[in-house]
């Protein structure tokens, strides 16, 4: 909000509508901005939503080319899905009601609809900065959140290190 969404306003009155966002309530210095569904939605057509204490959940992209780049730590904290639909359709898949077709219609209408599932599914995010492929070839990438060094700081802190004997 204050590092994008408030310096564009303050530059371009225009730029709420421009960008299909709408004021729904907050202060002038602290406003509460929504984005409305639809298919310039930043989100997508589609969120996942589940309980976290970091608000972080699954999300759409109109930006589907981000997903061929090598780096691509560019969202806000929440996880882009190159396959919205078949997530969805996994999810919604003992369901009769929600065909295909159904879930398509759903993500395409410009009103937002919310589902909830019949039964809780777990959820567990892995961050890897260091993996083999199938191949047994070790890739490594950049660790965008500082994870390793905590980690590293962790295991190999010579103070928490006990001697078994």
């Amino acid at each position: 909000m204050r590092g994008e969404i408030l310096p564009a306003l303050a530059k371009d009155p225009g730029y709420l509508k421009r960008k299909g966002m709408e004021r729904i309530g907050g202060s002038d210095t602290n406003p509460v901005i929504r984005q409305k569904p639809g298919g310039g939605n930043a989100l997508g057509r589609v969120k996942f939503l589940f309980p976290n204490s970091y608000s972080i959940y699954f999300h759409d992209t109109p930006s589907k080319g981000g997903f061929a780049r090598e780096k691509r730590a560019f969202s806000h904290g929440c996880i882009r899905l190159s396959r919205p639909v078949d997530l969805a359709e996994y999810l919604l898949r003992g369901d009769s009601t929600w065909t295909p077709e159904a879930i398509r219609k759903a993500m395409y209408s410009e009103r937002e609809k919310y589902v909830r599932l019949p039964k809780k599914r777990p959820v567990t995010i892995g961050y890897f900065t260091a993996w083999l492929d199938a191949d047994g070839l070790l890739h490594f990438r950049d660790d965008v959140y500082g994870h390793d060094a905590r980690l590293a700081n962790e295991l190999f802190d010579e103070q928490t290190v006990e001697p078994v004997l």
